[in-house]
């Protein structure tokens, strides 16, 4: 981004983001720099009232105190031993008016299974790959390192990004442990970018990356109060992350607010040569900041998608408020069914298992070829000799069934995947948003957390992840306020490359409710509170 455009958009957004919690304390005290914003820490650099060196390092005393201790949150799986260093080196090419941009010196969390060609693993929390250094950085690394991003660290994830077994539970990982909701100890963060949700809910660094193949970056955003990003398939480049299937994987923001996931996709998306998908990349990027208007509601028809409400009152009647909101700064609502969202959900777990094989073991091919395995039945075998660790809470039959696909010229993954994108596409979202004539298709992002559960696994309480996952379309969420002490989100989808309008009507409801609040880490929650 432009220089000047940087500094309209500081004078812009400063201020205009108070959330409890959140960006309110911007300029008070440690605490007040720890919870902010992107470009309230950029104000305070620029000041000279602050350094990128005293904030991460800030941010790796509250790793400590909150993460390690306390609460015990665990959501960092790994620090990076050059953090401090990498944030002097931004320190100096300030001091000689060396600015990269917006991102210059602001802490970022990386999901571990994003490949930093560093000091630190990559593992996708299977201890079948700690200790194994990637050869190269991830694209998305790189691209964070140009814009002058400190790599703070690695998160936990469910392990294998939630691909592993069919009663898995989310968040936990053979390698990282599990990631505790700072909402409610003893509730799950979702999957399977857990790690990155929890350490951004709890104030352990400005910005994080996830990754998701369907509900992966929204379901725990929604869940721990955050905004999530879930971008058009193909403008992020996913070589140097570890895959489950290039048909639906993408990268992509959780952060606080709508403006600091704008900026942050700014530095992601972009064209890739070792990515095919993102060859239109370059040309279809924009500046994400410029859509944040707070009358972007304005005019917008929104159709409802009514299909996914009525899994739970609570939600539906914070979704309902919502809606209220969205209606009151200038949208017509129209209520939908989105079609066909019945006829693929099996078929998309048939494409995953196929995809899922040969694109691991081209990952590990190309970023870590001196690991002791190469292949998903050397995975599959490891995990079986370190049962007690890596099989205690649940199986593999994931990754079995992966093993046991053939290629991807196999008549049925063809057929599949032909029936996935034609439902979720032009017999899905492309027909609704074209008969009703809409900007977007808004819903509950899904239901509260749920108590992690390690006899029964994973309960979710419903998602609308999957139409935009499976079409490969934008996906935003936005904090929409508490169910019992436990945060929902509001959901806004739309068709492929609609990302900066979808930006635009998430922070305009954003700034229109300011309902983002910071957790307190409570050990469960109150059932007989409504609110």
């Amino acid at each position: 981004m432009e220089r000047r455009r940087f500094v309209q958009l500081g004078l812009a957004i400063s201020g205009t983001a108070a959330l409890p919690g959140a960006h309110g304390a911007a300029a008070s005290g440690p605490a007040g720099i720890l919870d902010a914003g992107v470009l309230q820490q950029q104000a305070m650099m620029a000041a000279n009232r602050l350094t990128a060196h005293a904030l991460a390092s800030r941010y790796l005393a509250r790793i400590a105190r909150i993460d390690k201790a306390g609460p015990r949150i665990n959501a960092i799986i790994e620090l990076n031993p050059q953090a401090l260093q990498i944030a002097r080196d931004m320190d100096r090419e300030r001091q000689a008016r060396k600015v990269r941009g917006p991102l210059h010196g602001i802490p970022v969390l990386l999901k571990d299974n994003i490949a930093t060609a560093d000091r630190m693993s990559t593992t996708a929390g299977s201890l079948a790959l700690d200790g194994v250094r990637a050869a190269r950085d991830a694209h998305v690394t790189a691209r964070l390192r140009a814009a002058g991003a400190v790599i703070l660290g690695k998160t936990n994830l469910s392990e294998w990004a939630n691909m592993r077994s069919t009663q898995s539970v989310s968040g936990w990982s053979a390698r990282g442990g599990l990631t505790r909701n700072p909402y409610a100890l003893d509730r799950n963060c979702s999957g399977s970018s857990s790690g990155s949700a929890a350490a951004i809910a709890a104030g352990l660094a400005t910005l994080a990356v996830g990754t998701e193949t369907d509900g992966s970056i929204v379901s725990p955003a929604s869940i721990c109060g955050l905004v999530g990003i879930k971008p058009t398939l193909g403008l992020v480049s996913r070589s140097g992350i570890i895959p489950i299937a290039a048909s639906q994987d993408t990268a992509g923001p959780m952060t606080r607010t709508v403006a600091d996931a704008a900026l942050l996709l700014n530095a992601l998306a972009g064209t890739d040569p070792d990515d095919d998908a993102t060859r239109d990349a370059a040309g279809r990027a924009t500046d994400y900041t410029r859509a944040l208007q707070r009358d972007a509601l304005r005019g917008k028809r929104l159709g409802i998608a009514r299909n996914f409400f009525g899994l739970n009152d609570d939600v539906d009647a914070r979704i309902e408020a919502a809606l209220a909101v969205l209606k009151a700064q200038g949208a017509e609502l129209v209520d939908v069914q989105v079609p066909n969202t019945d006829k693929y959900g099996n078929l998309e777990t048939q494409v995953l298992l196929y995809e899922f094989k040969p694109g691991l073991a081209d990952y590990l091919r190309r970023y870590a070829p001196g690991a002791r395995i190469a292949t998903m039945a050397d995975v599959i075998a490891f995990n079986r000799k370190h049962a007690d660790r890596e099989l205690r809470w649940f199986g593999q039959q994931h990754l079995e069934n992966a093993e046991s696909k053939g290629g991807l010229d196999s008549k049925q993954y063809l057929e599949a995947l032909a029936t996935c994108r034609r439902y979720a596409r032009e017999e899905g979202i492309d027909k609704v948003m074209r008969e009703y004539r809409l900007d977007a298709l808004v819903a509950p992002t899904g239901g509260p957390a749920w108590l992690t559960d390690f006899v029964n696994g994973d309960h979710y309480g419903g998602s609308f992840s999957s139409p935009a996952a499976v079409a490969g379309y934008p996906h935003v969420t936005v904090p929409a306020g508490q169910v019992r002490g436990l945060p929902v989100g509001l959901s806004f989808v739309g068709a492929a490359y609609s990302d900066a309008a979808l930006i635009g009507m998430a922070y305009a409801y954003e700034q229109a409710t300011l309902l983002r609040r910071a957790p307190t880490f409570p050990a469960t929650v109150n059932v007989t509170a409504r609110g």
